[in-house]
Formats: C-alpha cells, sequence, structure tokens
C-alpha cells in the first residue's frame, strides 16, 4: 500500500466567473491612466494662473455636478422609497452643470466668494472620515492633521480679499488636478500589475 495519497482539488462554484469578470473589469487600466494624463495636463493650465485657468475651474465644477447629477439619475432606478429625492437633486445638479458650462467664469467668481464655507466642508469631512477610520487605517491622523490645515485655512480665507480668494482657489484647484492625476496613473499601473497575476 502506498503511503502518498491524491488530494482532490476543491472547485468552488463561480470562481471561475468571477475570476473572467475581474480579468474584464482590469482590461481597463488603460483609462485611468488616460484620466490620469488628463488630469495632469488640467493642471498645467490651472496653475499656470491665466484667463484659460479661470474657465477651466469653472469647467471643472461643471464636470463634477454633471458627474453627480448622472449619478443620482442613475440611482433613482433602484427599487427603494424616495426615489423622487434622488431625481430632484439629480435635476438640480445637471441644471448647475449647464449654468456652470455656459458661463464657467461667473462659476469661478462664485467659487471663489464662498471659498472659506467650501474649505471648512472639506477640512470638518476629513477629521470626520479620520475618525472613522482609525480603527482600520493606522495612518488615520494625517486625514486629522489635513482637517485641521483645511479648516484654519478656511478661517483664514474668509478674511481675506476677493483677489487673494481667487489666487488661492486656483492653487487649490491646481494641487488637487495635480494630486488627482498622480493617483489615477498609480492605480492604472496597479491594475495592470493585478491583470496580470489573474
Amino acid at each position: 500500500m502506498s503511503g502518498h495519497t491524491a488530494t482532490p482539488q476543491l472547485e468552488v462554484p463561480g470562481i471561475r466567473s468571477l475570476r473572467n469578470g475581474a480579468r474584464r473589469l482590469t482590461s481597463y487600466w488603460w483609462v485611468l491612466l488616460v484620466a490620469g494624463i488628463a488630469w495632469v495636463a488640467v493642471s498645467l493650465v490651472v496653475l499656470q494662473f491665466d484667463q484659460a485657468s479661470v474657465t477651466t475651474v469653472g469647467i471643472l465644477v461643471g464636470l463634477m455636478f454633471l458627474g453627480a447629477g448622472i449619478e443620482n439619475i442613475a440611482l433613482t432606478t433602484l427599487d427603494v422609497p424616495m426615489r423622487w429625492a434622488w431625481a430632484l437633486f439629480g435635476g438640480g445638479f445637471l441644471v448647475s452643470a449647464v449654468v456652470c458650462f455656459a458661463n464657467p467664469m461667473d462659476t469661478f467668481a462664485g467659487l471663489a466668494d464662498v471659498l472659506g464655507v467650501l474649505f471648512v466642508l472639506v477640512g470638518v469631512w476629513w477629521m470626520v472620515r479620520a475618525f472613522l477610520e482609525r480603527p482600520i487605517n493606522p495612518l488615520w491622523w494625517s486625514g486629522l492633521i489635513s482637517g485641521i490645515l483645511m479648516t484654519t485655512l478656511a478661517f483664514w480665507t474668509s478674511g481675506q480679499f476677493f483677489i487673494h480668494k481667487a489666487y488661492l482657489l486656483l492653487v487649490f484647484a491646481g494641487i488637487w488636478a495635480l494630486m488627482q492625476g498622480v493617483t489615477n496613473i498609480v492605480r492604472a499601473f496597479e491594475v495592470r500589475a493585478l491583470r496580470e497575476q489573474l
């Protein structure tokens, strides 16, 4: 009698279809790469501090409203109560996007006027998120520090004149676009490496 026994291979149902789905999904890694390169290009335009950067920021705000509107309209297809609220907010976001695209310079001026309020909202959200992520994120404190700095920046900004607010908004938008671009490029190559492992 042989001491060598064969161990049967366990095939979990659905693993193959899950792997195929993940492989199909990761085949679009290049979309992240293209988006990252586009964000870096936008950041270069914004950080030049000219008339084109003001228009670019207005269009970026319009694109954010457009994305939020499409997302909310898509959520109305779910069979849940109060779908009308998503439809209402989605419609509002889409109207806001059209207004931003129609006059991006006025959008920028309006955004610069309320910059302090926006920075407070962002700073408070970053602090709340840091405390929510504390049990699972060893770097939670970096989010807390960022939130405190953003809130401090908000109070400093609210006391500035419009031209300083506009300048600060351009710097903030340019750095944000640059960070988004670099993050997308890094994620694209991570997804590509993941695809090769599947």
